[in-house]
């Protein structure tokens, strides 16, 4: 099994939440559904100013700094309901909630390093018969050991009786605060009917709500420094006004056309190069033909077999002194050539001594012998 916890909503793997966020449908069928990963005050989909909308984060850690935390209460002072679900809550979100929670001593550890098996209920009232949800799986074991109870109403609790899922009043609106995420992945929902937590905690937020975001800021922010997070997201931050996105795509095209048409106007022409030819190979086709010409067909074939021999002594290191049986074997061992071609061939070249001329059809042959030589050597 993928014990990757990841709480992202298009994850399937048992500790993502794909069933959570698509569930949202049927649990709000009037109202749009919205997936944003912008900082709160620049959502794309929700307003500040407008009532009836639902703002839901599932993450590992609420890393909210102070400014954040004064903006969704300020959302929800104007009619909308703040629904977050994290192990770890920051100081800031601790000290304007008025509470204090285990998470801050459990934020050092890592999720591979946390417990199997999780029990969590919710409260009688005001969800009816308290009844416990529980599965096999990996637990958080977050709760609130300190809550201003004049301000805020417990709703749920971990297996251990402490509370962990919290409601306070904001102006028209709620703040509701969970701290067991895993509650709703994926493995957790489907095993038995732990569904019914889903559905009853969420039930929370009002029914006749218009928009619910489903908010991925908190779940890839890092870090709780707002200096590191300014650094890090203002791009994202800048892009969310479209005049400015518009000059700056604008600027970066202009930027790459006029690179490319500089380039293409300051390339200089490449001229064409010849392939080099081969004249010492002209040369010895010239003075083969003025040989052959003149007719002194012996004399040329002095010159080709001079350059046979010299081509055995340098290439093979044998001795061309006697042109005997034994040069004959060892020339054959050491070429891999038939006997009696080089049989013919040294044949030739003795024979050359004793004749007084040579035609037209011994140069030929003798020719085509040593060709075959060097083609087979």
């Amino acid at each position: 099994m993928d014990e990757k916890i990841t709480l992202r909503k298009q994850d399937k793997i048992p500790y993502g939440t794909y069933v959570a966020y698509h569930h949202l449908a049927h649990l709000f069928p009037d109202a749009a559904i919205y997936a944003d990963r912008r900082e709160p005050g620049y959502w794309d989909s929700l307003s500040n100013n407008i009532p009836k909308q639902a703002f839901i984060a599932i993450t590992g850690r609420f890393y909210a700094s102070k400014a954040e935390m004064k903006k969704l209460i300020s959302f929800a002072e104007n009619g909308n309901d703040v629904f977050v679900s994290a192990r770890y809550l920051s100081q800031a979100a601790d000290d304007i909630l008025g509470c204090s929670s285990s998470s801050s001593d459990l934020s050092k550890y890592s999720d591979e390093e946390i417990d199997d098996s999780m029990g969590i209920s919710l409260s009688d009232p005001p969800f009816g018969k308290n009844r416990e949800y529980d599965y096999p799986g990996k637990k958080f074991s977050s709760y609130f050991d300190k809550i201003d109870s004049t301000t805020t109403d417990v709703l749920g609790y971990d297996e251990q009786g402490h509370p962990n899922f919290i409601h306070l009043r904001a102006g028209k609106g709620n703040f509701y605060i969970q701290l067991e995420p895993l509650a709703f992945s994926n493995y957790f929902l489907l095993h038995n009917n732990n569904i019914g937590y889903y559905e009853k905690a969420l039930s929370v937020i009002k029914q006749d709500v218009t928009k619910v975001v489903w908010d991925e800021y908190y779940l890839y922010k890092r870090s709780g420094n707002d200096k590191d997070v300014k650094k890090k997201y203002w791009l994202n931050i800048l892009l969310s006004y479209p005049p400015l996105k518009t000059a700056m795509f604008t600027a970066v095209i202009a930027l790459l056309v006029y690179v490319l048409l500089e380039m293409r106007r300051k390339q200089r022409y490449i001229p064409f190069m010849a392939t080099p030819k081969n004249d010492s190979l002209d040369f010895v086709k010239t003075v083969g033909r003025l040989y052959y010409d003149k007719g002194d067909h012996k004399d040329l074939c002095r010159k080709m077999a001079a350059y046979f021999l010299e081509h055995v002594r340098n290439r093979y290191k044998l001795s061309t002194v006697v042109l005997d049986d034994a040069f004959v074997k060892n020339l054959q061992f050491k070429t891999g050539a038939e006997e009696f071609e080089l049989r013919g061939i040294i044949s030739f070249i003795k024979y050359l001594d004793d004749v007084p001329a040579v035609n037209q059809n011994m140069l030929i042959n003798f020719h085509k012998q040593l060709e075959s030589f060097y083609k087979k050597a």
